[in-house]
């Protein structure tokens, strides 16, 4: 996968990568727009515009998946909500409050920060919300941690 920044997708977009990983990285157009509470023309515009990505497939009537670019890219989505949520809570929030606050801004921070305050925490293995995989980040001892 090219070098990332974290700033190439929306927040929507992001937030669909790691709905598709959470679900062993395939849904179909039906299920995302009621998870999602938008109408099914919405889902099929943006599963459109994140093909083009090479992020995903869409096969019609069938569903979507993701590639394993979309399936790594999606990784570091969930690592950088997890490593925010975890900062978060080191400043008094609870475990629900500082995973909504970190959803609320991620789509904001970079890859790099989040690989500096990866490091600053001890390249942590656990956040709130489950394990923090290392395979997406160039900061930790251990890329497979």
């Amino acid at each position: 996968m090219k070098d990332i920044d974290g700033y190439e997708l929306s927040p929507k977009k992001n937030e669909l990568l790691k709905y598709l990983l959470e679900r062993d990285g395939v849904a179909k157009t039906t299920d995302i727009a009621g998870d999602f509470s938008v109408d099914p023309s919405t889902i099929t515009k943006m599963i459109g515009e994140l093909s083009v990505t090479g992020l995903i497939e869409h096969v019609p009537y069938r569903g979507v998946t993701l590639t394993d670019t979309g399936r790594e890219y999606a990784g570091f989505l969930i690592r950088r909500h997890r490593i925010l949520g975890l900062m978060l809570s080191h400043y008094g929030l609870t475990h629900e409050e500082a995973c909504a606050e970190a959803s609320r801004f991620e789509s904001y921070v970079s890859k790099e920060t989040i690989d500096r305050i990866c490091a600053s925490l001890g390249h942590p293995t656990m956040g709130l919300c489950g394990r923090i995989k290392h395979d997406t980040c160039c900061c930790c001892p251990n890329d497979d941690m």
